[in-house]
């Protein structure tokens, strides 16, 4: 019943974007006027998925039951939802897909030129659906892209975590970096009690202030996250560190909104350990081959030269890198972090929404052509880098394991 998740945007016409309007007429239809339980949203521009399972974690590690929506999935859509970190089930999918199908049934027939109902929308609906019927204690949300522009606005949240900000969506979401900052941090509302951001470049960090002044009517003022609160070892290396200690930060300032006591320092490590990051900096060997991947969802320069450093502390050399990078990604940043070593780029053509015109200084194929085999023929060792759509199909190659993120 996944289908009906992406209904209208299979008939969306050239140029049309999601309608947040409509998202809204579809909650109502739905029961959902109120998420039911506290809100904790992630936005930004770059490890959002990261920041919303640490926020996540640390939630149930306080013995909150939390629901956590994330997009798009790894490997299946039902990782979209998780309860404490595990995926719902393909049938608890398919009966929120039937409510889902029969709300939309009760809206206006939409028109020639008018916004859709976007899939990352209807997961966060579904999401908040599934939530409240399971009487959870705290949702997390990941926006899908934006913040105001994004159905997370539908939800006001208690308290919002942003991560970096920079010039993705440009043209969609704004015409520069801090017009980014503004649609994402609009979501914020008079009810919202913290704003928790990363350190962000000046232009960034005066865009988001004033935002918040304006939607708090001067009564929130943005938090940025410092370094050292949580040891080392209990947090993911690269830049997912900085956005994990991020969602750290903000479960502890909604707890501390809610009344609900922050989790004893045992239990937190003992749940910290366990977080798995499937696709970020994570490590599988392909089955039945000699060859293992190092997978991560870098897509610009400095994402990629982290992963090439972490490659080397294991191994003395690449044997291939595997790129997947739409025209909207530093295309030619990731390009020069690879210079000299043997590359193949990967297009999707199949995502229709994903653009891959950017000329790039090696082999080109496309996402059907891979197969464990294939992989296998391209070395023992292999970092794959780009897009979260490419890195769920390495992982789907490498039977991954997606299903639960963390052990409570």
């Amino acid at each position: 019943m996944t289908e009906a998740f992406f209904a209208e945007w299979d008939r969306r016409g050239p140029g049309a974007r999601r309608s947040i309007g409509r998202a809204r007429l579809l909650a109502r239809a739905l029961g959902l006027d109120v998420a039911g339980a506290p809100v904790l949203t992630v936005v930004g521009s770059k490890g959002k998925g990261t920041a919303a399972t640490y926020a996540s974690a640390c939630l149930a590690a306080a013995g909150c039951r939390v629901v956590t929506v994330t997009s798009p999935a790894l490997r299946e859509d039902r990782e979209r939802i998780r309860v404490d970190g595990t995926a719902i089930s393909a049938d608890a999918l398919a009966r929120l897909g039937r409510r889902i199908r029969d709300a939309a049934a009760s809206l206006p027939e939409r028109r020639s030129g008018e916004g859709y109902l976007s899939p990352s929308g209807l997961f966060t609906l579904a999401g908040v659906l599934y939530a409240r019927a399971a009487g959870v204690d705290v949702i997390v949300l990941e926006a899908g892209m934006g913040g105001i522009s994004d159905e997370v606005s539908l939800f006001p949240p208690d308290v919002l975590a942003i991560t970096e900000v920079f010039a993705e969506h440009i043209g969609v979401l704004g015409d520069s970096p801090a017009e980014i900052a503004k649609d994402k941090a609009g979501v914020v509302t008079a009810a919202t009690s913290a704003v928790i951001s990363l350190p962000q470049s000046p232009a960034v960090t005066d865009a988001i202030a004033s935002t918040v002044a304006d939607r708090t009517g001067g009564r929130a003022k943005p938090d940025v996250v410092g370094t050292g609160g949580i040891p080392a070892d209990l947090l993911p290396t690269g830049h997912g560190r900085r956005n994990a200690e991020l969602g750290c930060a903000a479960a502890d300032r909604l707890l501390d909104t809610i009344g609900h006591p922050r989790p004893a320092q045992g239990r937190l490590s003992r749940v910290l350990s366990s977080v798995r990051l499937p696709g970020r900096l994570s490590w599988h060997h392909v089955a039945g081959t000699d060859t293992t991947l190092l997978v991560d969802s870098a897509i610009d320069r400095s994402g990629a030269a982290t992963a090439l450093a972490e490659a080397y502390r294991r191994w003395d050399r690449i044997d291939h890198v595997l790129a997947c990078l739409p025209d909207h990604k530093d295309v030619a940043g990731v390009a020069a972090a690879l210079a000299g070593l043997p590359v193949t780029y990967v297009r999707m053509p199949s995502h229709r929404h994903l653009s891959f015109t950017h000329p790039v200084p090696g082999h080109v194929v496309d996402d059907t052509e891979l197969s464990r085999g294939h992989l296998a023929s391209l070395g023992e060792r292999i970092v794959a880098l780009g897009t979260v759509y490419f890195i769920g199909r390495l992982l789907d190659l490498a039977d991954a394991d997606t299903e639960r993120l963390w052990d409570r």
